[in-house]
């Protein structure tokens, strides 16, 4: 596929555009991706963070697909993803379909859907159909979109050669592996992802990334099993092979996994920290 160049108008799929946003960083990677899809019209999935030079950027390839813009779709409201659409619907009138905002304190406030999006439902996009897919997780709002083709807008249930982050309170460790094993076997083709090129090996990625999770999970009772430890400790043993200074991001992760262990009665805490339960 072509280089992720912010401000780009990139193909990646039938009816499908890419526009990648100017906020690269530790925690974005290249940047928010927005996607434009649609066959007579467009609708925008996750317009990115409120910038003015990226909103000119979706604006500018709409004109040059000569489409409108008539929706905007978020896959979850956390602030890189869902910001910019206050001022799309400015400029364009678009209607805003997608999830309420979880109160957790990390979330865009300013997010309101005109039409809130749950399981199952489809959106008309100027005549080709996306399928709403109900994907907790990485936070609890989280939405997955299926194009009749087969493409999966993923946002960051899933990224391009990373993983993500699980944060609690509304991210959660159990209802991710459940989310990733609800995609599996459903003829995804290609998939989308927030952050990232597109991922066209769909099933392997879903496959790589529950073992994955299971193996650090797994690391985790192994490191519980000889004595109780306090979360900031056993960040340290768990991910070893992570850098230090992404010690503070992983755990959020660390923690998700140890809420899911107490959620299946295998771990609890204490004053001394977590444990394993006997």
């Amino acid at each position: 596929m072509a280089s992720l160049i912010p401000g780009q108008l990139t193909p990646i799929g039938d009816n499908a555009w890419r526009v990648l946003a100017r906020n690269p960083g530790m925690m974005t990677g290249p940047g928010t991706n927005s996607y434009l899809f649609g066959r007579d019209s467009l609708t925008v999935i996750d317009p990115g963070p409120e910038d003015q030079e990226h909103l000119q950027a979706l604006l500018q390839a709409a004109r040059a697909l000569n489409k409108p813009i008539t929706q905007v779709i978020v896959t979850h409201t956390h602030r890189d993803h869902s910001p910019g659409a206050l001022a799309l619907v400015a400029a364009t009138g678009a209607s805003c379909l997608g999830p309420s905002v979880p109160d957790d304190g990390l979330q865009d406030e300013s997010w309101a859907a005109d039409t809130l999006l749950a399981e199952s439902d489809t959106v008309d996009c100027g005549g080709v159909t996306l399928t709403a897919i109900e994907t907790p997780g990485h936070v609890g709002n989280h939405l997955c979109y299926l194009s009749e083709q087969g493409l999966l807008f993923t946002g960051d249930h899933l990224i391009q050669g990373s993983t993500v982050v699980i944060a609690p309170p509304s991210g959660s460790m159990q209802a991710y592996f459940a989310s990733l094993r609800k995609l599996q076997n459903r003829g995804i083709k290609l998939m989308a992802p927030g952050h990232g090129d597109v991922i066209n090996n769909p099933e392997e990625t879903l496959a790589h990334t529950l073992a994955h999770r299971q193996k650090r999970e797994d690391k985790v009772i192994g490191k519980l099993a000889s004595s109780p430890s306090p979360l900031p400790e056993l960040v340290k043993e768990v991910y070893e092979d992570v850098p230090a200074f992404l010690h503070g991001v992983a755990q959020f992760s660390l923690h998700a996994h140890l809420i899911k262990l107490a959620e299946e009665n295998k771990a609890t805490e204490s004053a001394g920290g977590w444990s394993i339960l006997p």
